[in-house]
């Protein structure tokens, strides 16, 4: 008889009944537990049973105080559908021990398990191995009137030791085809765990017992899927395709296109769903809980930058677009996007990790996840150096993300850090007219010392504290408190030769001197904190089919910021015009409401409203000019304060025909905050107003396949747009788009996962500013569609990943492939014309074999000439000519193609 090590596995399992599962049947398959023993355990009742009732008793009415009462909801719990021991540790044999792990092990309302923590501990090896074990089974999901929900339930895996002779490594002893393991002694002095299981709910009180044994309830998550425009990015999505920074998991997310298009300490270009979002101004963004969006940078109102992120520290990507949820704030206009920081189980433990590509890129990663620990627990460190493709195009950056979650009680406790550097050269913008005439190369700079002298730095620090808590009669909350310190500065010429200055004068014709270069320096330093809380009541039930409860919250925020733009210079520094030069404190708090309704299973309602009001103090040193005497003589200063209000509802709606299919729809009222230097004293603050509205449907076939479809329509009562000559975002009036998006997920098998988005929007600029004296040629005219928005985007992810040989010299030997392709459609630009299509396909491949993982990643592989972003303005890069009015074609180039080998080590 072929040689078996069975392992004896003690599960107090799901719901209403103790388990016990041992996995010493000679039949079980694959050495694992017998499907009827895991299924349907044999459980004995702890009370007599009832009585017959007579004929008399049958027809005996209640009394009527219990036929009052209302009857309980039925709950039916978590049933295993398929379990598998857990694999005893080898390093661990030698010591003849068989201790016992109690788990708590959280399931999402599909029954996945999304968290197993350790509640009763062995020691390291044996609590992960068990965590390990009971991520692999499979649950049916617990239900409470027939509706799926969450739970949460309490598992003890106990270890036994594999059937041989320790002392002689004999093959197992056989007796009457029984297979007997070698007794050994208790390790551990506490006894094992009593079986009792809980499943979570939010009803107060106890369920009826099915077989003698109760179960206690506790409340569900607060679902944040609303309407058909929610998505969520799970890790094997995000890395199945290439990825050359951390920002590039966005490329992910329906709709959305990042490239960069200033270099390593600039944030990212974004587009999302009809939105030139820029540098963020248009996305509500936060990773691990901390808001990355900055209000008022002089870069462009709410500016982020996700340099600092690292995509081994991701492990879910959260996107709402549109704006449905009470909890989007400020800047939720094209919609949020959430990174949620995490290591899974099977990644867990410590990695080293050197990269090396072409244009002299190097990569060095040292991450660090306890293995036993919860998976949002980590440590990461991550430094980076270019090159660069072409000139000017050179950087380094280092960043570091640390995080560590705990459980005290009915509390979940999680802190949070982030520290972030990064310096570059600038390549700038080149006129398309001068790459035509080959006056300089499509990946080159302008050999002007004022575009050789282009630079960018960037720094900052983020942490955070979150405490969320959870009562067992439904009722939950949670608190958090962050700070926040950032540091920007560039220096960039998108014109060349066009400005005179304001305070240096020439003494011959009186006139503000010229010619000198317009090499725009901006800085922006920014100190914040903010907090968040909020409340969740316990459902009230008026009838059996319906319930409600409530949310209340708050979040607020502080921001001090000094902020300077001046004309310098190139090479020795020295300003020749002063811009701007202002403090700036701000303060934004925010009040919501947000109610759900349940009104049986097939209907889900959520009904709420925001509220937010930001009060600004500016001291503008260099504002309001007033000559004098003379022409170099002035007043500076402008000192104002403003404040104002605004509120809107937010509103979704689920209906559920069929159990796989949910009809949504949902309307929302949001805002972004004004830019503060361009109020008034006493002006009521003018918040971007935004109405948005979406209609779809989504199709979910457990894990294998989830299908979304909505459209969309967002209108906004004034938009931004780059101005090139103050290198910042400019107001340009209301715009309004009209779109649908399409995506898909499939995970057909177990070692492949694919992903497919189409995007299309209509985006088009309602009410343009007046031609003014300045502006005599305004580059928007009423029913244009909005500059720089591409109207069909679409971004596919294919991987595969598996083991190929279970024995190669005595290891694993893992392998995957991956495929990342994204197109972006001709782009609409100022006074007519288009940008090129983008087409960018990237792949990866790689091998790994026990503790070593060799990959390589290409990017653009065919080689696509591309541009990361692409403008029409004026601009004159002749110092001895007369600058011209006509506006023309700049671009940013794109990366070509470039390849980066990776060597990781897991020891």
């Amino acid at each position: 008889m072929a040689a078996r090590l069975p392992l004896c596995l003690a599960l107090t399992a799901f719901a209403l009944c103790p388990v016990e599962v041992c996995a010493q049947d000679a039949g079980a398959p694959d050495g694992g537990v017998p499907d009827d023993a895991a299924q349907t355990p044999a459980v004995e009742p702890t009370e007599e049973p009832a009585e017959e009732p007579t004929e008399e008793e049958e027809e005996q009415e209640p009394p009527r105080d219990e036929a009052a009462q209302p009857a309980p909801p039925r709950l039916i719990p978590p049933r295993i559908v398929r379990s598998a021991p857990p694999a005893y540790p080898e390093s661990r044999l030698g010591e003849r021990l068989h201790p016992s792990v109690v788990l708590i092990v959280t399931l999402d309302p599909d029954g996945r398990v999304v968290d197993a923590e350790v509640e009763h501990s062995a020691d390291a090896d044996f609590d992960a191995a068990a965590r390990a074990a009971v991520r692999t089974w499979e649950f049916a999901a617990a239900e409470r009137d027939g509706q799926p929900i969450a739970s949460r339930v309490r598992v003890a895996v106990h270890f036994e030791l594999p059937a041989f002779d320790l002392a002689t490594g004999a093959e197992p002893m056989e007796a009457g085809g029984v297979v007997e393991p070698v007794q050994v002694l208790p390790h551990h002095d506490h006894p094992a765990p009593e079986p009792a299981a809980e499943i979570v709910e939010e009803e107060e009180g106890d369920a009826e017992p099915e077989l003698g044994v109760t179960a206690q309830v506790e409340h569900e998550e607060r679902d944040e899927d609303r309407g058909a425009g929610s998505f969520e990015i799970d890790r094997d999505v995000l890395a199945a395709a290439p990825r050359r920074e951390g920002a590039d998991l966005l490329l992910s997310v329906p709709g959305v296109f990042a490239a960069r298009a200033e270099g390593m300490a600039v944030g990212h270009r974004i587009n999302l769903r009809g939105f030139d979002a820029d540098h963020g101004q248009d996305i509500e963004l936060s990773v691990g809980g901390l808001p990355i969006n900055l209000p008022s940078h002089i870069h462009g109102q709410g500016y982020a930058d996700l340099g600092f992120l690292i995509p081994e520290a991701v492990r879910r990507v959260r996107a709402t677009e549109g704006v449905y949820d009470p909890r989007q704030g400020d800047f939720a206009v094209a919609g949020s996007i959430a990174f949620d920081l995490g290591v899974p189980e099977d990644e867990r433990g410590f990695r080293v990790q050197s990269g090396y590509g072409l244009f002299d890129t190097f990569e060095q990663l040292v991450l660090w996840a306890p293995e036993g620990e919860r998976e949002e627990t980590l440590g990461a460190v991550q430094y980076r150096r270019t090159g660069g493709f072409g000139q000017r195009r050179s950087g380094d950056a280092i960043s570091a993300i640390v995080q560590a979650g705990a459980r005290s009680g009915d509390w979940r406790l999680r802190g949070v850090g982030i520290l972030y550097g990064a310096r570059a050269d600038l390549a700038g913008v080149v006129r398309v007219d001068d790459l035509q005439a080959g006056r300089v190369g499509y990946y080159d700079a302008y050999p002007d010392p004022t575009a050789q002298s282009q630079n960018a730095l960037s720094g900052r620090f983020l942490a955070g504290f979150f405490a969320d808590h959870r009562s067992e009669g439904g009722a939950g909350g949670g608190l958090g408190v962050w700070v926040g310190a950032d540091a920007f500065r560039v220096q960039e010429n998108f014109t060349g030769y066009t400005r005179r200055s304001r305070t240096v004068f020439d003494g011959a014709t009186g006139r503000g001197v010229a010619g000198r270069g317009d090499l725009i320096e901006q800085r922006n330093r920014t100190f914040s904190a903010g907090l968040q809380g909020r409340f969740r009541t316990s459902p009230w039930e008026p009838w059996d089919w319906a319930s409600a409860r409530l949310e209340l919250g708050l979040d607020g925020r502080v921001d001090f910021l000094e902020q300077g733009q001046s004309l310098i210079e190139a090479g020795r520094n020295r300003t020749w015009d002063e811009l701007i030069d202002a403090d700036v404190f701000t303060t934004n708090a925010a009040l919501y409401g947000d109610v759900e309704i349940a009104l049986t299973e097939y209907v889900e309602l959520h009904v709420g409203a925001r509220a937010a009001l930001a009060v600004y103090e500016i001291d503008d040193r260099l504002g309001n000019f007033i000559a004098m005497e003379r022409p170099e003589t002035f007043l500076r200063g402008f000192r104002r304060s403003a404040g104002g209000v605004t509120a809107g509802p937010r509103a979704s709606v689920e209906v559920k025909p069929i159990e796989p299919l949910s009809l949504r729809a949902a309307y929302g009222h949001g805002y972004r905050s004004p830019q503060a230097r361009t109020l008034d004293d006493g002006e009521r603050a003018p918040f971007t107003e935004v109405r948005s509205a979406d209609l779809g449907a989504v199709l979910e076939l457990d894990r294998t396949l989830r299908v979304q479809v909505a459209g969309f329509w967002t209108e906004l009562s004034d938009d931004v747009a780059f101005e090139p000559r103050e290198g910042r975002l400019e107001r340009i009036g209301a715009s309004r788009r009209i779109g649908a998006v399409l995506h898909a997920q499939a995970r057909p098998l177990d070692w492949l996962v694919g992903a497919v988005s189409v995007t299309f929007v209509d985006a088009e600029l309602l009410e343009p500013p007046p031609p003014s004296a300045s502006d005599p040629q305004p580059a928007f005219v009423p029913g244009q569609n909005l500059p720089y928005v591409p109207p069909v985007v679409i971004r596919a992810d294919l991987g595969a990943r598996g083991t190929l040989a279970d024995d190669v010299l005595g290891e694993e030997l893992r392998g995957h492939v991956g495929l990342g392709y994204s197109f972006l459609s001709p782009r609409p630009l100022p006074f007519g014309g288009f940008a090129d299509p983008v087409n960018l396909v990237d792949a990866s491949a790689g091998l790994g074999w026990g503790p070593v993982d060799l990959g390589v990643s290409f990017f653009n592989i065919f080689d696509v000439r591309y541009a990361a972003s692409e403008y029409v303005f004026t601009s004159s890069w002749d110092p001895d000519a007369v600058p011209t009015r006509v506006p023309a074609r700049h671009l940013s180039a794109g990366s070509p193609f470039t390849f980066m080998v990776t060597l990781g080590v897991s020891p």
